[in-house]
């Protein structure tokens, strides 16, 4: 039995909604019908918390790179229709809100303008193509992926072919050593390889498919295959081909990509996939683990591969940027940065191709903007999902959360080590609190007769060759405790950790119960009668 989304889909595809959105900015919010709500989502519009008519709006951005003059218009929306501000998000778009149906259609024409697009960033549809952020400037990159990223974008951008796919769908191309576009947690994660062939060396990519978080985490599987760049947009039709015919339909918390190569296997994925493309790719190179850390944020000041240019990465605490900030950036940015931005998936922002002449102003341009590149390691690699101030599944504010927590214990602790400390709102890990060294996942708790906002507090996530999810250690800590909860922690692992050992391993060498006696709840609630300490090594709810 088809569930509510997949009848909505079959009545209308989500792709026909935009004469229906013109019509509803002249009638008003009253008159959409609960279907057109959702079918909305294919144009990037998502009804925003409290459900008073208003909605949040999503920019795709493939692989992060954005004119001056297209980050500006961007400028001018936040500006002009949503209240001054907006969000960089995990996938590199720009996302509003505060948003009214009768402003959305002059919006998106000022949007398309200008070659931006919302199509596609939101909905049961390929999402916004995440990439590295640095592609084309890295001095050690091993391939410039920008150009693969556009081609296969523009491919699925508004095709109706895979406009109907079982759940939304995520790609993400990267040729960074570093593999900052984090392939394991994408449906689709295509990652540049090099190999000596003969006397000459030559570029390829490896293929992992069925990787994502919320509720239920799975890894991405690799598929054994070597590609050449000009076989990947062939590769990719495929693999949506099979998601789109063979992706559970039944359940929507059942309907990723993630669930089908679970119950399938990469053996079984990777026969399919031959057998729809027609012709065998070579096996996958061996070859040696990636270990993700802070680095692969690209934050600082870094010399580019083009001689006399470098970028500097800034820092931007759960993507939010008012329209201010983002007005004097573009100006930075045409003044400095050759007319070019850069988002990155960790919510930041670069400013790329300034020259060594000019470092000097525009640094002291892009602080004046309010950006700072000379961060802690506690600021420079953390992210925030959106949180109750704006969504509708949140139970949690985090955006906020994640700046208290933050400038707690940047005053209290002297951080020298790569850390990443991840907020989410919910179960469903919008700000992928699975892959964190600290992963918060908001709930609710009890203090007295009183419901008040709270914290999981996991720990011990991570990606690259040593990939592994966060263990639940605390449940149900009250918000305004995680904090001193998590600078105990960070105390007992700087007076009690092995020579060089680093943070995950820390967490790796102690048991849960361990884990919860360093984050001192007891001790906390020793000096306030009024919090009530959770029982330790708990698992966190889910909503699957």
């Amino acid at each position: 039995m088809a569930n509510k989304v997949e009848l909505i889909k079959q009545e209308k595809d989500g792709l026909d909604v935009y004469p229906d959105l013109l019509r509803y900015s002249q009638t008003g919010f009253e008159t959409i019908t609960p279907e057109d709500m959702t079918r909305l989502r294919w144009y990037g519009i998502y009804e925003q918390q409290p459900k008073i008519g208003h909605f949040m709006m999503r920019v795709k951005i493939p692989g992060g790179d954005i004119s001056s003059k297209q980050w500006r218009v961007l400028a001018e929306i936040a500006r002009d229709y949503g209240n001054n501000l907006a969000d960089i998000t995990t996938r590199q778009n720009i996302q509003f809100h505060w948003l009214t149906v009768e402003m959305l259609p002059a919006i998106i024409e000022k949007m398309n303008s200008v070659g931006l697009t919302t199509v596609g960033a939101c909905g049961d549809i390929t999402r916004n193509i995440a990439g590295c952020p640095v592609a084309g400037i890295d001095p050690d990159e091993i391939y410039d992926c920008r150009e693969i990223i556009n081609d296969i974008s523009d491919y699925f951008q508004g095709n109706k072919e895979f406009s109907d796919l079982p759940r939304k769908y995520k790609i993400t191309i990267g040729g960074c050593q570093h593999q900052c576009h984090q392939p394991q947690i994408n449906d689709v994660g295509i990652t540049a390889v090099r190999r000596r062939k003969g006397s000459v060396w030559e570029t390829g990519f490896h293929i992992c498919v069925g990787g994502g978080l919320s509720t239920q985490p799975h890894l991405a599987s690799q598929l054994d295959i070597f590609v050449l760049p000009e076989k990947l947009p062939e590769i990719c039709r495929a693999i949506t081909e099979i998601f789109r015919d063979d992706g559970y339909r039944a359940r929507r918390n059942h309907a990723r990509l993630k669930f089908l190569v679970a119950d399938w296997g990469a053996d079984r994925f990777r026969e399919e996939l031959i057998s729809r493309l027609g012709w065998t790719p070579e096996r996958a190179l061996p070859t040696a683990p990636v270990a993700q850390n802070a680095h692969s944020d690209h934050i600082g000041l870094h010399p580019q591969r083009q001689p006399g240019l470098h970028w500097i990465g800034v820092s931007v605490i759960g993507g939010r940027v008012s329209g201010d900030q983002m007005l004097a950036a573009a100006s930075v940015a045409k003044k400095y940065c050759q007319g070019v931005l850069r988002t990155t998936n960790q919510q930041n922002l670069l400013f790329p191709n300034i020259a060594t002449e000019d470092l000097a102003d525009a640094q002291n341009a892009i602080r004046a903007a309010g950006f700072e590149w000379e961060v802690s390691r506690f600021r420079r690699a953390s992210v925030a999902c959106t949180g109750t101030e704006f969504c509708n599944l949140a139970i949690t504010e985090t955006k906020g959360r994640l700046r208290e927590i933050i400038e707690h214990l940047e005053q209290n602790l002297v951080w020298n080590d790569d850390l990443r400390i991840n907020v989410n709102g919910c179960p469903n890990s919008c700000g992928q609190h699975h892959v964190g060294d600290i992963g918060l996942q908001g709930c609710l708790a009890r203090v007295g007769d009183e419901k008040v906002e709270a914290y999981d507090i996991c720990l011990g996530g991570r990606l690259g060759g040593n990939a592994k999810f966060t263990r639940a250690i605390e449940r149900k800590v009250p918000a305004t405790k995680v904090k001193f909860a998590l600078e105990n922690l960070l105390r007992a692992y700087q007076q009690t950790g092995l020579d060089g050992e680093k943070f995950s391993e820390f967490v790796d060498r102690h048991s849960d119960g361990e884990l919860g006696e360093f984050l001192g709840l007891h001790l906390i609630a020793d000096t306030d009668p009024d919090f009530v300490a959770p029982p330790p090594r708990c698992v966190p709810a889910s909503v699957e």
